[in-house]
C-alpha cells in the first residue's frame, strides 16, 4: 500500500470510531466542505444525497438523536488509491420501536489531503421480497 492509501484507510477507521462514539465533530473534521453523502434510503437509483459538511452534520445529529443506541460493528476496511471501503453491521432501535440490524458498507472517496469528498452507504435489511426477486 502507498502512504496515501495507508492514511486513507486510517482516516475511515477514525471516522467509524467517531460514529460509534456519536462524536459528530470528530466525524466532520475529516469531511471536505463540499462533501457529499449518498444515503441508502431515498429516491432511486441514488437514495437521498446530502450536500455539504454542514448539512451532513445536521443529518448525523438527527440520526443520533432519533436512534440513540445506534452502533456499528466493524468487519474491515480497505483502501486503494483515493478510494476506501468500510464493512460493518449497524444495530439500533428506530423511533417506531423497530430493531435494526443491517449488514452494510460505505464506499469512500477522499481528496489528496485525506478529507472525505463522498460517502456512499449501502445496506441489507430484512423486508418483504418481491416475487420478481432473482437473488441479485
Amino acid at each position: 500500500m502507498t502512504d496515501s492509501e495507508i492514511r486513507n484507510r486510517r482516516v475511515v477507521e477514525i471516522i467509524c470510531n467517531a460514529f460509534n462514539d456519536h462524536d459528530v465533530n470528530g466525524i466532520l473534521k475529516h469531511f471536505a466542505e463540499n462533501s457529499v453523502w449518498v444515503l441508502s434510503r431515498g429516491t432511486p437509483p441514488d437514495g437521498l444525497t446530502v450536500h455539504g459538511k454542514a448539512a451532513i452534520g445536521e443529518m448525523i445529529r438527527q440520526r443520533f438523536s432519533s436512534i440513540p443506541d445506534m452502533a456499528w460493528e466493524i468487519h474491515g476496511h480497505w483502501a486503494g488509491g483515493d478510494r476506501a471501503c468500510s464493512e460493518w453491521t449497524v444495530t439500533g432501535t428506530e423511533p417506531n420501536g423497530d430493531r435494526l440490524e443491517w449488514l452494510g458498507c460505505d464506499l469512500w472517496h477522499l481528496d489528496p489531503e485525506g478529507r472525505v469528498l463522498r460517502k456512499d452507504t449501502y445496506w441489507k435489511y430484512a423486508g418483504s421480497e418481491s416475487k420478481t426477486n432473482i437473488g441479485c
